[in-house]
Formats: structure tokens, C-alpha cells, sequence
């Protein structure tokens, strides 16, 4: 049986594939091959001759693409474009991965995937040229657009706040920045679902969809729920101080409404994420303990 090839093996989505899929999912990235050279992109495609290809690759920092927009560019839009033409000449499938950053958060309801997008930055922009990029290139290709991961892997918002709370009593945190959490596994599990049906040879709906776990909550809240669950599990908490996105200055915009309505993922694909909340205590017992051992 092809195996599912993953671009990128380091950030949370890559590593909770590998883990969802086992033998059954390949992950490459640096020094293997990049999405900035070409070649390697199409000698890791012979190589592994895949399935399906799902595409977590990107430049993920939100305030460092307003710092560094060619190096955001190269990642998120033109190295997308070379990976999409690279399937394309293959026959192989291509699932690209991108984020909620590509609306402006204005839409009082949860984003479906055929709004209007408008990203307020570079970080948006980038990943929404990305996504044109790979629709143009590969006709047999999804943009998966997913939003708030959250695991016990690589950095994300329950790490922070956990770091956090291990030096100070109190954390200030944006309280009207609203968004459904994805767990990263459940995630994982999902797009390897997605993936499985692509690579069928009658599939045909190619298209943009979101994924994201059921539930919503603000920043703020999120924050008190970890550390509610760290309390439980005797890691370290602090209080939550609720302040506005305006009174909060980053280096980037963020959508203030960042919720995705799932339900043509749910319609085409039967795929339909768990309640984020779920697996929160899991993942910060997890944390806990790596943050004991270092």
C-alpha cells in the first residue's frame, strides 16, 4: 500500500500525522527536502511515490512574517506553488494546509470556506497567495484551512501559557479574539481521512474546506481552562487578566473572529472533529511532565 507523504516532520500537525499513521505516513523535511528547493520537492515525490501528499510546511510565525515577508512569501506561497506542480506532473493528490488568518475576522458568524477572505497581514497574505498558488497548480488538490492547534507537541498556546505561569502569579490575555482550538491528533486523524478518500481513483471534490474542533471559546477563557486543568494536576497555574486585542499591541492583526464552519468537511467527507476541551487535561498532563523534567 502507498504511503501518505507528509512535507514538514517537526511542527505539531507533521508530528501528530506520524503518530496517527504509523508505518502508513512519511514524514520529510529539512535537510531531506524543503519546500524552498524545488528539486528536492520532486526527488522526494519519486522516491517515496505516495498516495496522497499533505502539505504542513509553511513559515508559522504570525508576528515574525511582518519582520521577514520574503522569507514568509518563500514558504507559504511560492514553495506551495512548486510542491502543487510537482503532484501535478505525478497524478499525486495534494492536501496544503492553510489558516484562518486569510479572513479579517469582521463576519459576526463562523467563516465558511467560500467568504470573502481579506487577511489584515503578511502572515495572511502569504498563506492566502499559498493557497492560490496550489489551486492554480494542482486542479487535484485541497486547501484545508485549520485554525488554534493545540498538543503536547512543538510550541503553541498551551506551552506558553503553561511557561508562563512558571515564573508569574498573573497573565494578561486577549479576551474578544474568538476561535475554535484544534486538538492536533484529532486533526491528524482527519486529514489522514481526507487523504484516504482523494486518493480514491473516482474522488472530485476538490475544493477549500476547514477543519477545526467543535466549540468555541476567547483567549482569555482558554487560558483559565489550562489552568484549571494544570491546577487539577498539580502544574503550575496563575490568574488570567482579560484585556482587549486594542489594548494588547503585536507586531501583527489578528482576526478577532477566527471560528470555521466545518460542516462541508462534514457533508463531503464525514469528518467531523471531537470537543476541543476533550483532550485539553490530556495535553497538559503531558506538558506538566516534560516541563518537570527540564
Amino acid at each position: 500500500m502507498k504511503p501518505v507523504l507528509v512535507i514538514g516532520k517537526s511542527g505539531q500537525v507533521a508530528q501528530a500525522l506520524a503518530e496517527a499513521g504509523g508505518a502508513g505516513v512519511v514524514c520529510a523535511g529539512r535537510p531531506e527536502t524543503d519546500l524552498l528547493d524545488a528539486v528536492s520537492l520532486e526527488r522526494v515525490l519519486d522516491e517515496t511515490q505516495p498516495a496522497a501528499v499533505i502539505n504542513t510546511g509553511a513559515f508559522t510565525s504570525v508576528d515574525g512574517a511582518e519582520s521577514e515577508p520574503a522569507a514568509a512569501h518563500a514558504l507559504n506561497a511560492t514553495g506551495p506553488g512548486h510542491l502543487a506542480a510537482a503532484c501535478t506532473v505525478r497524478g499525486i493528490p495534494l492536501i496544503h494546509l492553510s489558516t484562518d488568518c486569510v479572513f479579517d475576522g469582521t463576519k459576526p458568524a463562523p467563516y465558511l470556506p467560500h467568504d470573502l477572505t481579506n487577511p489584515l497581514g503578511t502572515y495572511g497574505r502569504t498563506k492566502l497567495e499559498g493557497e492560490r498558488a496550489v489551486r492554480d497548480g494542482a486542479p487535484e488538490s485541497l486547501v484545508v484551512r485549520v485554525s488554534w492547534i493545540f498538543s503536547s507537541f512543538s510550541q503553541n498556546f498551551v506551552r506558553t501559557m503553561l511557561r508562563l505561569a512558571q515564573t508569574r502569579s498573573s497573565v494578561s490575555v486577549v479576551c474578544d479574539q474568538v476561535g475554535c482550538p484544534t486538538y492536533a491528533p484529532a486533526l491528524a486523524r482527519g486529514l489522514l481521512e481526507l487523504a484516504r478518500q482523494a486518493a480514491e481513483p473516482d474522488f472530485s471534490a476538490w475544493d477549500v474546506y476547514h477543519l477545526a474542533g467543535q466549540g468555541e471559546t476567547n483567549r482569555a477563557e482558554m487560558a483559565r481552562l489550562i489552568f484549571d486543568c494544570s491546577r487539577r494536576c498539580g502544574g503550575p497555574f496563575a490568574d488570567v487578566v482579560p484585556v482587549q486585542t486594542a489594548d494588547y499591541p503585536t507586531p501583527a492583526t489578528r482576526p478577532l473572529n477566527a471560528r470555521l464552519d466545518m460542516s462541508e468537511t462534514t457533508r463531503v467527507f464525514g469528518v467531523e472533529l471531537p470537543d476541543w476541551k476533550i483532550e485539553l487535561e490530556k495535553t497538559v498532563g503531558k506538558l506538566i511532565e516534560e516541563l518537570s523534567e527540564e
